[in-house]
């Protein structure tokens, strides 16, 4: 296969992040291990320290990243918009449609398609995307499946928190011991492949039972998120790189934790995981073809 070729780029994209997912799919069909505590520590520590030194490293700067931060609320916002009369009219309650819509995998998928398409200079703005997403998640989608949910406690979650601090240390230039912060970002590196392979232990729990919705929403997610994506770049005259992640943001299909947070607050559990489950695995269709339209653009 020619090197230069789009299909050689797009495998060389593709193939490490669905190699990890299939390798955790395949231990987990075998081994079936209890990935709550290594969940756990991924969300409470090495994410964060991915973040945390994404945000505070000498080339972040806020302000240049703006656009893109509203141009991925705006992508998130639209799809949970269209979901809402979706849903009614399909029958099904707005509270468990709704946020796999309108949530997708910036974390899992986005992190590392990031850095495998762009290279590591391409991390902060990820992270960008990744934090409107997950901000909007833990307050929003929080309080649209529990009213009582607090929102000034957000600042408490390890990510946010984390978010936080880096944005301090990046607005004040505090400087950073550098073996500091080079075990910090050690930590960090731990979180991609973990991610990864711990998507591919929860897809062994992929069910058929809602097929139809799954389905149906498995590609009108990208569909939309794409098309939503490309009005919003041209509305913020985004370009180059920043307009290319944020059409492929688009097409990320939705957050495995829509079907955590579903279960947690009783919304319809195995509805959710279907619809959440399918719609990654439609990634292998919806990711190749968002990379392709904005690999081969000039």
């Amino acid at each position: 296969m020619d090197e230069s070729s789009l299909s050689y780029r797009l495998l060389a994209i593709l193939f490490p992040i669905f190699g990890i997912v299939a390798a955790g799919y395949f231990y987990g069909r075998k081994h079936k291990p209890e990935m709550a505590v290594a969940n756990r520590l991924n969300m409470d520590v090495f994410v964060p320290a991915l973040v945390f030194a994404a945000m505070a490293g000498k080339s972040f700067d806020l302000v240049a990243y703006t656009p893109l931060a509203l141009g991925g609320f705006l992508v998130l916002a639209t799809c949970g918009l269209l979901a809402w009369p979706l849903a009614r009219l399909c029958g099904v309650q707005p509270k468990t449609l709704v946020p796999p819509m309108l949530f997708n995998n910036s974390g899992n998928i986005g992190l590392p398609l990031a850095v495998l398409a762009w290279g590591e200079q391409a991390l902060p703005a990820a992270v960008i995307l990744f934090m409107v997403e997950n901000t909007l998640h833990f307050s929003f989608g929080a309080r649209l499946l529990d009213p009582s949910t607090r929102l000034l406690t957000l600042w408490r979650i390890p990510v946010v928190f984390a978010a936080i601090a880096g944005l301090t240390v990046a607005l004040v230039k505090l400087p950073i011991w550098g073996p500091a912060l080079i075990a910090i970002k050690m930590l960090g590196d731990v979180s991609v492949p973990l991610l990864l392979f711990s998507l591919g232990v929860r897809m062994t729990d992929v069910s058929f039972g809602e097929w139809k919705l799954a389905v149906g929403s498995a590609v009108l997610r990208p569909v939309a998120g794409m098309g939503i994506a490309w009005v919003v770049i041209q509305l913020l005259g985004l370009e180059g790189r920043d307009a290319a992640m944020l059409f492929v943001f688009g097409a990320f299909p939705p957050a495995v934790l829509n079907f955590l947070f579903a279960e947690r607050y009783r919304q319809e559990p195995q509805r959710v995981a279907s619809i959440v489950l399918i719609g990654n695995l439609a990634a292998l269709v919806f990711l190749p073809l968002a990379l392709g339209l904005v690999l081969t653009r000039p």
